[in-house]
Order: structure tokens, then C-alpha cells, then sequence
């Protein structure tokens, strides 16, 4: 109760919230002193309220205050620990649509360098798939967004092969492979 009292305080917290958090956040339950996770709440969000009403007010200034005394010099701390494993990364699936078309304009990029001259550009009919595609979440269509986002990746493999073909094997062996 004492931990659930710290964390809504610190996080600025309902009753309800906190526990719910309780439930879902692991360093939560570890703060709390569980050493396992557990899925079922800590106790009911009115336990929290008549906890406090029990110990009054003077109770919590004290746990507030013996929480301070306890860490002391540790909560004045000027560097800041960040866990970077529990941050959302920036990474897509390899087969994802957007990736695709990252192939194919870098592809069409390498061509308008190195002065290839493509047999076709599909210019105007990505374009064209995108829109089909952009309308995933409706069930009647699955069979056509599934049928844009395969005519893509062949559009990208189509793209890769024939600048591989036409690219100068010795003069340009970074793209050539």
C-alpha cells in the first residue's frame, strides 16, 4: 500500500489508474518489493483511500518523509538513468509496403546517376497501387490490397534486376552485386 501510495503520488496518479498501471507496468510490481510478475491487482482502488483515511494525513507526510531519509543522497542525483529497451523504436518490417517504394525510388535514383535508361519507370502506376492499398482496414478489399502490395515488391524486384544487368560490372561494383 505503502509502494502504491509512492508511485500515485510521483506519476500524479488516480487511485483506480495506479493500480491499473500496477498491473501492467513490471517496474511498478518491483517497486512495490514483488519479486515475480503478477497479472491480478495488487487490492481494489477503495483499499487505497481507506488506507490513507486509516493513517491520516501525518502518516503519509511520514512515509513521504522516511522515503526521502531512506534514499538521501541518492535523490540528488544529477545524471539520469534511461532505459532505452522499453523506448518505441523507429523500425518497419522488411516486406512492409513503404519499404518497397524506398527500393524503387532509390533504384530510379541510381539510373538517373549513373545514366541508365529504364525500360519502364512504373511512374505512373505506383502511384496508382498506393491509393489501393491506402483503404487496408476494410474488409472487402483485402483482396485487392493484397493483390497492390504484391505487384510492388515485383515492381521493386523488376527494378533491382535491371539495373543489375545494365549497371558495368567493374566500374561500379558496389551496386553491380
Amino acid at each position: 500500500m505503502v509502494g502504491l501510495l509512492i508511485l500515485k503520488q510521483m506519476y500524479n496518479l488516480s487511485d483506480a489508474k495506479v493500480v491499473d498501471m500496477w498491473t501492467q507496468n513490471p517496474y511498478f510490481q518491483a517497486f512495490c518489493g514483488e519479486s515475480r510478475f503478477r497479472w491480478d491487482a495488487p487490492c481494489a482502488s477503495s483499499d487505497l483511500t481507506h488506507f490513507r483515511k486509516r493513517i491520516g494525513e501525518d502518516g503519509v507526510k511520514k512515509i513521504f518523509e522516511i522515503s526521502v531519509k531512506l534514499h538521501g543522497d541518492k535523490i540528488l542525483e544529477k545524471g539520469v538513468v534511461i532505459d532505452a529497451t522499453v523506448q518505441e523504436k523507429n523500425i518497419t518490417f522488411p516486406t512492409d509496403t513503404k519499404l518497397m517504394c524506398k527500393i524503387i525510388s532509390k533504384c530510379r535514383k541510381i539510373a538517373k546517376e549513373k545514366g541508365i535508361v529504364l525500360r519502364r519507370s512504373f511512374r505512373r502506376e505506383l502511384p496508382k497501387l498506393l491509393k489501393e492499398i491506402r483503404f487496408n482496414k476494410r474488409s472487402r478489399d483485402k483482396k485487392k490490397v493484397k493483390k497492390a502490395r504484391k505487384r510492388i515488391k515485383t515492381i521493386a524486384g523488376v527494378l533491382i534486376r535491371e539495373i543489375k544487368r545494365k549497371l558495368p560490372r567493374d566500374v561500379y561494383p558496389k551496386y553491380a552485386n
